[in-house]
C-alpha cells in the first residue's frame, strides 16, 4: 500500500475468518465471514462455520468462544461445514465478487486469513477447478493496517494497529471476534480512513469497478 486511498472503490467486500490457531500452514479456518458493501453501503452479508480436522487451541477458543461442540450444536441454525466445502464456498464467494470487480478489505488478510486458505485449498482441494481460483487470481485487496501506515507510518503514538485498536481510533463498532462482525468493522474503518484522508468530508468519492485504488 503505497498511498492513502481517497476514493472508495464502488464495491467492497470485508472478508475475515476465525480460526483453530495461528499457524497459516497448519491450522484451519473454523467460520469465514464476507460483508459487502456498495456506494459505501452495507448490502450482504454471509457467514458459514466449520468443523475442523484438528483441535482448536484453548488461546483461540477464548478469543471466539467456539470449539467442535458447539460447533455440531449450531448445524439447526447456521450454515456448517466440512473443511474442505468450507474452503471450496469461501473461494467461490471471493471469486465471484472479484468477477463483479470488488476489492477485498480486511486486517492482515493476505499474510493470515487468504494465505491460511490457501494452505487448506492445498491440503483437501487438490486437483478441485474452484481451488486453482485462488492460485491464478490476483484479487485486488486493501488492508486496512497496510493502509493505516500509508495514512500515518511513525509508530511512536500508535505502536498496535490491530483491528481492535484500529476501530477504537477511528470510533468504528468492534467486530467483537466473529468473522462477520470482523468483516464489517475492517470496511467502516476504510471508510473512516478514506473520510480522515479527505480532511473529514464525509460525501464518499466513489471509484467505479473500471478503475483501480492507486497504490493497492
Amino acid at each position: 500500500m503505497a498511498h492513502p486511498i481517497n476514493r472508495a472503490p464502488e464495491l467492497l467486500v470485508g472478508f475475515d475468518t476465525e480460526t483453530t490457531g495461528l499457524d497459516v500452514r497448519n491450522e484451519r479456518a473454523i467460520s469465514y465471514g464476507f460483508c459487502v458493501y456498495r456506494y459505501g453501503q452495507p448490502v450482504e452479508t454471509e457467514e458459514f462455520f466449520v468443523v475442523p480436522d484438528r483441535p482448536i487451541s484453548d488461546g483461540a477458543r477464548r478469543v471466539h468462544g467456539l470449539d467442535v461442540e458447539r460447533l455440531n450444536t449450531m448445524r439447526s441454525t447456521h450454515l456448517v461445514l466440512d473443511v474442505a466445502a468450507g474452503a471450496r464456498r469461501a473461494i467461490e464467494v471471493l471469486t465471484r465478487y472479484h468477477q463483479a470487480g470488488a476489492y477485498v478489505v480486511g486486517a492482515n488478510v493476505v499474510r493470515f486469513d487468504l494465505a491460511m486458505l490457501r494452505h487448506t485449498a492445498n491440503d483437501v482441494l487438490e486437483g478441485d477447478d474452484v481451488a486453482s481460483n485462488l492460485e491464478d487470481t490476483n484479487f485486488r485487496i486493501i488492508d486496512v493496517i497496510e493502509h493505516d501506515l500509508a495514512i500515518d507510518p511513525s509508530r511512536v503514538f500508535r505502536p498496535r494497529r490491530s483491528l481492535s485498536h484500529l476501530c477504537s481510533h477511528y470510533n468504528v463498532k468492534p467486530g467483537g471476534h466473529d468473522a462477520v462482525g470482523d468483516a464489517r468493522a475492517a470496511v467502516e474503518v476504510l471508510l473512516e480512513q478514506i473520510v480522515h484522508n479527505n480532511a473529514g468530508q464525509r460525501e464518499l468519492m466513489i471509484l467505479p469497478p473500471s478503475q483501480h485504488v492507486r497504490g493497492a
